[in-house]
């Protein structure tokens, strides 16, 4: 037997924060994606494409901030603070779109797009591991799910922007 499984995770830890920053960081990792790619493909600039995640992580951040923060007041789900809730949400989803936006700042869109796909890889494995972790996911279940998920995303966004630089 693992640590993880003699010791559950505190419930109310897991509702109050890890929740909320696993919906963030999926949301800011996965929804930034397409529009960061298909800028990246149809610009062919890494500084468009940089401020295009730039964008679209603080917009997605402050998107899903408010969300959690307003859902619910805490009373009836036990889910913790609305407040600390929103910031942890909103933070997260910051940092996951941030993440893989970051390698633009680079130059050579070759680069920056290599770096960008490792980091992809990483933030969705990552993804994976803590839905396995706190929420007790099985982990190859997970990691297909987040991959698949992901895949698709990313692909639209490649493929968009393809579609637009074409025409």
């Amino acid at each position: 037997m693992t640590p993880e499984e003699k010791t559950p995770p505190d419930s109310a830890f897991v509702l109050s924060t890890v929740q909320p920053a696993l919906l963030g960081l999926m949301d800011g990792s996965v929804s930034t994606l397409a529009p960061l790619f298909a800028a990246a493909e149809l610009s062919k600039s890494t500084q468009s494409a940089f401020f295009v995640g730039l964008a679209a992580s603080i917009g997605a951040g402050i998107s899903m901030g408010l969300a959690e923060a307003l859902s619910d007041d805490g009373t009836v789900t036990g889910r913790g603070k609305p407040l600390a809730r929103g910031v942890i949400t909103g933070a997260a989803t910051v940092l996951g779109g941030m993440l893989h936006t970051l390698p633009f700042m680079i130059q050579s869109l070759d680069l920056a797009l290599k770096l960008a796909y490792g980091v992809v890889i990483i933030e969705l494995l990552a993804i994976a591991y803590i839905r396995y972790r706190y929420m007790k996911t099985p982990l190859l279940t997970t990691i297909v799910q987040v991959i698949i998920g992901g895949g698709i995303v990313f692909a639209i966004g490649v493929w968009l922007g393809e579609l637009g630089a074409a025409g």
